[in-house]
């Protein structure tokens, strides 16, 4: 075996890994290594944001994971789609940008995380993103992350459409869902930078590669962390068919994501004891926390046939397409510099709700996520699902070897509060969707389709098309020593282990309501400074919070406290 030796170890280089790797090496007196199990990012459907389904269906960027039949499903398997890539999932992901309620941030101090509520967590929002409006109170214009709003609308009618919508159903619309007020109809935001996708890889490693103190090690898959007498004192690689071991004189950092840094802290022996001794692994130490607790959101397409020639179902001929691909490589405008996603919502499902608990994404298409099909005519859809689920499911791994997948249950729909959750859901986008403002586009209704309407109706039809939104996190959570699930200390570190830290989107302690990149990355930013010993103080700024919250499920009026 090879042998090295460097400051810190950082495993993964996706949407915290970079982060760390770039921040930590800032300093020129450490050394830094980041292992990563894929390969380059440099790749035009990777960096292209309107071809995000692309890179999400080929082996060489994702790993391709794929859950146990699910109970709640009928038995269904769902596919788990993780990065493997420099960048990770943010390389794969859909841009879209979305910090969560500041609720959700204050609930992970409430659960004992203590000082990851809204207040320490707002800096670091603000340091990691170039907001393109320019900064306030809430918000950042000179970090390394581009945020905008794609073509600000600007190329569909539908969107417009959508927002007034929504507005008509009584929801207020918000100027920034990222700032005071989340709730409400509005502009939806992506990391998208001058037309190219602003992943962590290419915000913070690309200008951070040229430290001599750093080194990344791509190809390099990740076997398990060296423990000497309870201490974290390196890990263990394959590479190109060999075995290497590298050697940390201060630190182990696991941010190889909510799969992934699960596993390898199982095959390092620290894990639920149970579930160590069935894949032949010594415990070392035992963690029961260690892949529980796993949350993820699910969504579906609430589709409509489009009565005007607008959608872009019109562009997905081959020929089209190459058109959009063409301008976007001489230009980096156009339909392919874009998501699509640019216009959303975050409503409340009922009264007694102080923050949302609903994500819409809008799409003026009518097709699959991934890309596989898409419907034949004009059409336009809204991604929509609850973001705040009850059910927990598990990562286990499998066997030692870490080349075996790991058995993935979500345990989707088997809270009773899920089924709730999601009639609730279903009935608000079709009340949304049947406004006015719509009309001049609105044809049949492709999907649920009107006859689903009674609880039992839609309840099925969820359980036969429901699909993951690819959020999966909390399973190695972060927590109060009180609390015997809780993996780590609101430091990062793994509890009952030495100079060992996961950072990742493992860590919350419970999902927060919308798309985890952005918080996932706010993370990084924050458990950097924390390692450093250097942490940002608190912003306290005023929120807005809807004045009947308590008795009414919509309102367009609010009050910022």
């Amino acid at each position: 075996m090879a042998h090295a030796e460097y400051d810190y170890i950082i495993v993964g280089a996706g949407s915290a890994g970079s982060i760390l790797a770039a921040r930590l090496s800032e300093d020129p007196t450490v050394s830094v290594v980041l292992l990563e199990a894929g390969g380059s990012d440099n790749h035009p459907f990777v960096r292209m944001p309107s071809a995000l389904s692309i890179p999400m269906n080929l082996p060489r960027f994702n790993w391709g994971f794929e859950s146990e039949e699910e109970p709640g499903l009928g038995g269904r398997r769902l596919d788990c789609p993780r990065g493997r890539v420099l960048g990770g999932s943010s390389s794969i992901n859909g841009m879209a940008f979305v910090r969560g309620h500041p609720c959700d941030i204050d609930e992970w101090a409430a659960s004992g995380a203590d000082d990851w509520d809204h207040a320490h967590c707002l800096p670091y929002y603000k340091r990691l993103e170039r907001w393109y409006k320019g900064a306030d109170r809430y918000r950042g214009d000179k970090g390394p992350v581009a945020v905008c709003a794609g073509n600000d609308m600007r190329l569909n009618p539908l969107y417009e459409a959508y927002i007034a919508s929504g507005v008509e159903a009584g929801y207020p619309h918000t100027a920034d869902y990222n700032g005071a007020q989340q709730e409400g109809v509005g502009q939806m935001h992506m990391n998208v930078d001058g037309g190219v996708r602003a992943s962590t890889a290419r915000a913070y490693l690309d200008p951070a590669r040229a430290r001599q103190n750093l080194t990344v090690l791509t190809a390099s898959l990740v076997d398990r962390v060296l423990m000497d007498t309870g201490t974290a004192t390196g890990i263990v690689y394959r590479s190109a068919g060999r075995e290497f071991t590298v050697h940390a004189r201060r630190e182990v950092i696991l941010s190889a994501g909510s799969i992934g840094s699960p596993s390898i802290l199982q095959r390092s022996g620290i894990g639920p004891e149970s579930v160590l001794a069935d894949a032949g692994v010594q415990t070392l130490v035992d963690a029961p926390g260690v892949g529980e607790n796993l949350q993820d959101h699910l969504e579906v397409y609430f589709q409509y046939r489009c009565t005007q020639a607008v959608s872009l179902n019109r562009h997905l001929s081959w020929w089209r397409k190459g058109l959009i691909g063409a301008r976007w490589l001489l230009t980096r405008e156009g339909l392919g510099a874009t998501n699509h996603f640019e216009a959303c919502a975050f409503i409340r499902s009922r009264p007694g709700r102080k923050s949302p608990d609903i994500q819409h994404h809008f799409l003026p298409a009518a097709m699959r996520y991934d890309g596989r099909s898409a419907f034949a005519g004009d059409g336009f859809q809204v991604h929509v699902g609850p973001n705040k689920p009850h059910s927990r499911g598990r990562v286990r791994i499998r066997s030692a070897n870490p080349s075996v997948a790991p058995s993935i249950l979500f345990n989707y729909l088997t809270a009773p509060e899920d089924i709730e959750d999601w009639r609730a859901a279903i009935r608000l986008t079709r009340e949304l969707l049947a406004q006015e403002a719509l009309a001049p586009y609105r044809g049949e209704e492709i999907q649920p389709g009107q006859d689903i309407e009674s609880d039992a109706a839609i309840d099925a039809w969820v359980r036969n098309n429901v699909e993951s939104a690819y959020h999966p996190s909390c399973s190695v959570k972060m927590g109060s020593e009180e609390d015997p699930m809780a993996v780590l200390d609101a430091e990062c570190r793994v509890r009952g282990a030495q100079s060992l830290r996961v950072v990742d989107s493992s860590i919350f302690p419970v999902i927060t309501n919308g798309n985890l990149n952005a918080p996932t990355m706010m993370v990084a930013e924050r458990a950097a400074d924390l390692i450093k010993g250097s942490p940002l103080p608190p912003e306290e700024v005023p929120l807005w919070v809807p004045d009947d919250w308590q008795t009414r499920q919509r309102s367009a009026t609010g009050s910022i406290v």
